[in-house]
């Protein structure tokens, strides 16, 4: 393992996005200089805190999940695997901190909502669409055909629920694929699949796991029958007038909980693997040591990287999507322009510091035997997440429907299935959950949610499904462009 190597990796990823709102903080769109020094500080704990957390999953939580995930499958027993699997999809789920952040920010924006209920609701639906997932490997059913029939399914439930409620919903599945949740899912889904002798079913599962916290809310609005009109204003107030004084006055107002949350997120890991490892693992004493030691360096690393996105990398957001806003709507034209531009930037940027995504990039290159580089999945992520950031104030700006939007793109989503090899479909939907991760959740949903406020939207949701849709097109068209070549190289052979 090499430690300077990952630093680099994530060091790379995460400075451009500081360069670029210090340029627009300094220049066009001038922001609190408190704010800005806040912000790079936050991207300090964001690169240091990612490197130690990708340390502590390839150490700890990866192999444990897939073991566990392996051990499973050997015992030859379904009903076994599918009720093990809907458990440690609901704890995982349940006490993943993105949820808790999304959780409060619907809670700041519709009151009637209970955060706890509203929490269990989204880890049910995990813990059942994992189940369908596993279930669908285990069978050998068709990854596209089983995709097909849930979003038909998804989609017909969503014509009757409330227009306020369907960003709510699709935005529950990207956040539901956080720092967490997704390396134990997507190692209990390599784990499955290496018993059965089966690479192809590798993938997939966070694809269709995704479905489950979106079906699970629009089950939940439907016992809401007043319309649900968000509005954000509040939101924007309160954020804006946060309390400037003190460079590090807001990390240390956050890190308590923080430290709260990843202990939350880490613990019912750490019961899990206990209670696996007494039951069914049987692992020896140097193999408990450093899985131990992995969970001890993610809880570690997922504390600076929550302390970084939350005290530094949020409020910056806010205040640059609220600066630009005001500019565009005062003037137009070129702020237009730019506003739309620095979305589409920061969107391309920012998936690649995501903790998420390097996990799966790295397990498709693995997987893969080295035939998919990492680092053109990379690129396909960062075009598809920053057309989905573009799109999502584009819609803000001209009022478009999330609804229609949506179906539209799910339905391209669909076509592209046709032409695509199996396993780009099953990494394309695996790859639409990463993509919306904590980072997504803090900072592109508060600048978002700032231009949301300057333009009056009604609607203050949305980025976050949008961000889970486009790489689901983007990377697909990857796997045609992959099949194309392949073709061709097969003939210059011959």
């Amino acid at each position: 393992m090499n430690v300077l190597t990952k630093l680099k990796e994530t060091a790379v990823s995460v400075i451009p996005v500081i360069l670029i709102i210090l340029v627009l903080g300094f220049t066009v769109v001038p922001v609190d200089k408190i704010i800005l020094a806040r912000f790079v500080i936050g991207g300090l704990f964001l690169t240091l805190g990612l490197t130690v957390f990708l340390i502590g999953v390839d150490l700890g939580i990866q192999p444990m999940g897939e073991r566990c995930g392996a051990e499973l499958t050997k015992k030859r027993s379904l009903l076994l695997l599918l009720i093990c699997a809907f458990f440690i999809g609901f704890i995982v789920t349940a006490a993943e901190p993105d949820i808790q952040v999304f959780a409060s920010q619907v809670k700041s924006v519709f009151s009637f909502i209970n955060k706890l209920s509203f929490t269990f609701v989204i880890a049910a639906g995990v813990g059942i669409f994992i189940l369908l997932g596993l279930l669908r490997s285990v069978l050998n059913l068709s990854f596209k055909i089983t995709l097909f029939i849930l979003y038909l399914i998804l989609f017909a439930v969503m014509l009757f629920i409330p227009s306020g409620f369907a960003g709510i919903a699709f935005d529950s599945g990207g956040a539901t694929t956080g720092p967490m949740t997704v390396p134990f899912i997507m190692a209990l889904g390599v784990g499955v699949s290496s018993v059965r002798s089966d690479d192809k079913n590798s993938f997939g599962l966070t694809g269709v796991s995704s479905i489950g916290p979106v079906m699970a809310i629009l089950l939940f609005a439907l016992f809401y029958k007043a319309s649900i009109n968000s509005s954000v204003s509040e939101v924007i107030s309160s954020a804006a007038s946060a309390s400037s004084s003190g460079v590090f006055s807001s990390f240390a107002l956050i890190f308590p909980v923080v430290l709260k949350e990843s202990l939350v997120s880490i613990l019912p890991l750490l019961v899990l693997f206990i209670i696996f490892q007494v039951t069914l693992l049987k692992l020896s004493k140097m193999q408990v040591i450093r899985i131990i030691i992995g969970f001890l360096y993610s809880f570690i690393g997922l504390s600076l990287f929550l302390t970084g996105a939350g005290g530094g990398f949020s409020q910056a957001g806010l205040e640059i999507g609220i600066a630009l806003a005001q500019k565009a709507a005062a003037f137009g034209g070129g702020w237009t322009v730019l506003l739309i531009s620095t979305g589409f930037v920061l969107g391309a940027i920012i998936v690649c510091a995501e903790p998420a995504v390097w996990v799966l990039s790295e397990q498709v290159e693995h997987v893969s035997g080295g035939t998919i580089k990492r680092k053109i999945l990379l690129v396909f992520l960062s075009l598809g997440t920053a057309a989905a950031v573009a799109l999502s104030i584009i819609r803000i700006l001209n009022g478009l429907s999330l609804k229609t939007i949506l179906i539209s793109g799910y339905t391209v989503s669909f076509l592209l299935m046709i032409f695509c090899p199996s396993l780009f479909s099953e990494i394309a939907f695996d790859s639409g959950g990463v993509a919306s991760g904590p980072l997504t959740s803090t900072f592109v949903l508060s600048f978002t949610i700032g231009v949301s406020g300057v333009f009056k939207s009604s609607d203050s949701f949305g980025v976050i499904a949008l961000v889970a849709m486009m790489p689901l097109i983007a990377v697909q068209i990857m796997g045609i462009i992959f099949r194309i070549k392949s073709r061709r190289s097969v003939k210059e052979v011959k």
